[in-house]
C-alpha cells in the first residue's frame, strides 16, 4: 500500500496529539502562543496539501481510500478552514477560561475527520470520518462549560447527532446486505440491478438522512439555530463550513460519483429538499435579533443554494452542478470565516450576540465593521462579491436542465425570493453597524494581527472569486472531471 497517500492525514494527527503533549508543559500564560505555533504548522500542511509535494493520485486500504484532485480540493479547503478557526479561538481564548489547548487539538483532530471524508471511497470510511467529525463537535459546542448555553447546544447535538448516526448506520447495514459490498467501485458497477431493490434504496434513503443532518437541510436542520446560537464562536465558524462540506463532498461522491441512475430517479426529492431548505432558511431568519442564530438559518438557506448543484446533477450528466457547488463553497468558506472572526474579536468587547450590540462598530473598530460588511454582502449575493458568482453559477446549472421540466423553473423562482429576502435581514446587520442607535461605550476595539491577517485574507478572497472567478472554476472543473466511476458514467437524462 502506498502510505504516502494518508501524509496529510497523519500528520495533522500527530499536530493534534503533540499540542496536548505540549500542554503539559506550556505555561498558561503561553496557552495563546501555542494557538500560533499551531496555526504555522497547519500553514506548512496547508502549503504541503496545495503545492508539489502534494500526494499523488492513488488509492489505499483496498480502494476505502482515494486520493484524487475532489480529494485534494477539499483537503486545501478543510486545512484553511482548521487554520482560521485556530486563529478565531486564539482572539476568543479569554472566553474559554480554561482548556484552550485542548479546544486546540479537537479541532484539529475534527480536521482529520474532514481530510479524510475528503477521500472517502467506502461507506465505512464515510460512517467513520463523519463520527470523528461529529464526536468531537460534541465536545467543541459545549466547551464553555460556564455557560449553559453552550451545554445546551452540545447536548441538542449530542442526542439529534446520535439520531443521525443510527439512521445511516442502519442504511449502510441494508446497502451492504443487498450490494454485499460497500466500496462506491462497487455500488456503482451494480447501480443498475440494485436500483430495482427496495432494500437498497431505503437504505441509500437512511444515508441520505444522515448526510441532509450534516449539512442541515430541511427536515433535518432544526438543531442548527439553537447549536450556532449556544457553541463558542470559533466553534460554530467550523460547523457552518467544516461540517458542512464534509457532508457535501460525500453526497457529491456517492450521488453524483458512484450512483448518478439512482440519484436521477430522485431528482424531484432532492428539488423539493432544494427549495423547502431554502424557504424555511431565508422565512425564518426575518425575525432574528441574535446574530449567531441568523447565521444558522443563513446557513440552512445555503444549503439550499448549494443542493441546487445536485438538482442541476440529477436532471443532466454535466458536470455543471458539482462544478457550481464547489464553486460556491469556495467563496462561502471566505464568507463564513471572516463573519466569525468578527464575532469572536467582539466577544470580549460587547454583551452578548444580539445584533444591536454591533451598534457604533463602524466607529470603534472600521477593520471589523468592514470585514463583517463584506461577509454580509456576500452572503446577500451581492456583486462583485463571490456570493454573487456562486448563486449565478448554482442557478445557471438548473438553467440549462430546465427545458421540459417546469418544476425547475419553480425551484429557480423559490431561489431567487429567497436572494430577495435575504436582502431584507441581512442588511439589517449592516444598518445596526453603521446606523443604529448611539452605543453608550464607544470605545476602540483592539484588533490583534492574526485576526487582521485573517480578515484580510478573507475579504480579498472574496473580492478576488467575485471578479476573477476564472481560476477556481478551472479548478472546480478539474475536480470533478474525473468523478464517476467507469460503471457509473452512463447518461442519466433517459431516466427522466
Amino acid at each position: 500500500m502506498n502510505y504516502s497517500l494518508i501524509t496529510l492525514e497523519f500528520l495533522a494527527a500527530l499536530l493534534g496529539l503533540a499540542v496536548l503533549v505540549a500542554d503539559l508543559w506550556v505555561p498558561s500564560t503561553a496557552r495563546r502562543a501555542l494557538g500560533l505555533g499551531l496555526a504555522a504548522a497547519l500553514s506548512c500542511l496547508l502549503a504541503l496539501a496545495v503545492g508539489s509535494l502534494a500526494p499523488q493520485s492513488g488509492s489505499a486500504f483496498s480502494g476505502m481510500f482515494v486520493v484524487d484532485d475532489l480529494a485534494r480540493y477539499f483537503k486545501g479547503f478543510f486545512l484553511f478552514a482548521g487554520l482560521a478557526v485556530v486563529l478565531m479561538a486564539v482572539e476568543f481564548a479569554p472566553k474559554f477560561g480554561a482548556g484552550l489547548s485542548e479546544f486546540f487539538s479537537l479541532t484539529v483532530f475534527a480536521m482529520v475527520g474532514m481530510l479524510c471524508a475528503a477521500s472517502a471511497n467506502d461507506l465505512a470510511l464515510l460512517f467513520v470520518s463523519l463520527e470523528l467529525v461529529t464526536v468531537t463537535f460534541y465536545v467543541l459546542n459545549s466547551f464553555q462549560r460556564t455557560r449553559l448555553a453552550s451545554l445546551e447546544a452540545g447536548v441538542k447535538y449530542l442526542i439529534l447527532g446520535g439520531v443521525s448516526s443510527a439512521f445511516m448506520v442502519f442504511g449502510i447495514a441494508l446497502v451492504f446486505g443487498m450490494a454485499n459490498s460497500t466500496n462506491f467501485a462497487v455500488l456503482a458497477a451494480k447501480q443498475k440491478e440494485l436500483a430495482g431493490s427496495a432494500v437498497f434504496l431505503v437504505g441509500l434513503l437512511l444515508i441520505l438522512v444522515g448526510l441532509g443532518f450534516k449539512i442541515a437541510a430541511v427536515p433535518l436542520q432544526m438543531w442548527a439555530p439553537d447549536v450556532y446560537q449556544g457553541s463558542p464562536a470559533p466553534a460554530t465558524a467550523f460547523l457552518a463550513i467544516g461540517s458542512k462540506a464534509a457532508g457535501f463532498v460525500l453526497l457529491i461522491r456517492l450521488f453524483i460519483g458512484a450512483l448518478p441512475q439512482v440519484t436521477a430517479e430522485w431528482h424531484r426529492l432532492f428539488v423539493v429538499m432544494s427549495a423547502a431548505t431554502i424557504l424555511y432558511g431565508s422565512l425564518c431568519a426575518i425575525p432574528q435579533r441574535n446574530l449567531k442564530r441568523l447565521m444558522g438559518y443563513s446557513s440552512i438557506a445555503n444549503a439550499g443554494y448549494l443542493l441546487l448543484g445536485l438538482v442541476a446533477a440529477s436532471y443532466t450528466a454535466t458536470s455543471a452542478g458539482p462544478t457550481a457547488m464547489l464553486v460556491y463553497l469556495g467563496g462561502y468558506a471566505f464568507t463564513v470565516l471572516a463573519a466569525f472572526a468578527v464575532i469572536s474579536a467582539l466577544a470580549n468587547h460587547v454583551d452578548g450576540d444580539d445584533i444591536s450590540a454591533l451598534s457604533g462598530l463602524g466607529q470603534r473598530s472600521p477593520v471589523l465593521a468592514a470585514g463583517l460588511t463584506a461577509a454580509i454582502v456576500s452572503l446577500a449575493g451581492i456583486p462583485p462579491m463571490a456570493g454573487f458568482f456562486g448563486k449565478v453559477l448554482l442557478i445557471q446549472g438548473v438553467l440549462a436542465a430546465a427545458p421540459g421540466h417546469p418544476e425547475l423553473y419553480a425551484l429557480i423562482a423559490v431561489a431567487v425570493v429567497g436572494v430577495v429576502l435575504s436582502l431584507y435581514y441581512y442588511f439589517g446587520v449592516i444598518r445596526a453597524i453603521y446606523w443604529g442607535g448611539q452605543s453608550a461605550n464607544l470605545s476602540t476595539i483592539p484588533v490583534a494581527l492574526p485576526t487582521r491577517l485573517l480578515l484580510g485574507s478573507c475579504v480579498v478572497g472574496m473580492l478576488v472569486l467575485g471578479v476573477f472567478p476564472q481560476g477556481l472554476v478551472k479548478l472546480a472543473d478539474q475536480a470533478v472531471a474525473g468523478l464517476s466511476h467507469p460503471a457509473a458514467a452512463a447518461p442519466v437524462k433517459a431516466a427522466h
